[in-house]
């Protein structure tokens, strides 16, 4: 498995007292994946998606700082991870989780979020509108990796029209034109730097 830019970062007090690599990865990049471990995010976030033999994307999630992730934890086949932004992850083995009861604890805790975030989209996904589909993502995408701002929030992560057609099974002209009619209704814009603002 080949790994980029490898750092060293302090472990916690359950990890032990020596230092657990960081692996980056950078904006748009595959991670690779193997069933003999999982990946826990440190910094960055991370798209979770299964490709179907069509060549499509389907949206499964998107893994935060502290999130679980790795095909060991799915049964889904053709199972991919892409890096939303620069993304430093730790890298661990199942042999660890089952000797440690408090990490394979935190792995239950966050599997049980992730869950959570795959209803939603499943629940979004049944939505006979599409605009009815882009405005729930949206609201989701929100609460999941938004952050503050004085005027209301922001995605922390630059998402491209494809990424969110491929999210809701439309097209990207489709996207182009809801986005542009949520600008104008005034509860959405985008910023300089292309992230999508929502006001309170």
């Amino acid at each position: 498995m080949l790994l980029t830019h490898d750092l060293l970062q302090p472990l916690s007090s359950h990890e032990g007292n020596e230092a657990r690599r960081l692996h980056f990865y950078d904006r748009g990049e595959e991670i690779p994946l193997a069933s003999e471990g999982v990946w826990q995010v440190y910094r960055g976030i991370t798209q979770l998606s299964q490709l179907t033999p069509q060549g499509e994307e389907i949206l499964l999630g998107w893994a935060q700082p502290s999130t679980f992730f790795g095909s060991w934890l799915t049964y889904m086949e053709s199972y991919q991870a892409k890096a939303l932004s620069e993304v430093y992850l730790r890298w661990y083995h199942l042999a660890e989780i089952e000797a440690s009861p408090q990490l394979a604890q935190q792995v239950l805790t966050k599997v049980v979020q992730r869950m959570r975030q795959t209803e939603a989209l499943l629940a979004i996904a049944g939505l006979k509108r599409v605009e009815d589909r882009l405005q729930q993502l949206l609201h989701l995408l929100q609460q999941e990796i938004g952050e503050p701002t004085p005027q209301g929030s922001r995605l922390r992560v630059r998402l491209t029209h494809q990424n969110l057609a491929s999210a809701i099974g439309t097209t990207r002209v489709t996207i182009t034109r809801l986005l542009g009619e949520f600008q104008r209704q005034g509860w959405l814009h985008i910023d300089s730097d292309r992230h999508i603002c929502f006001k309170d």
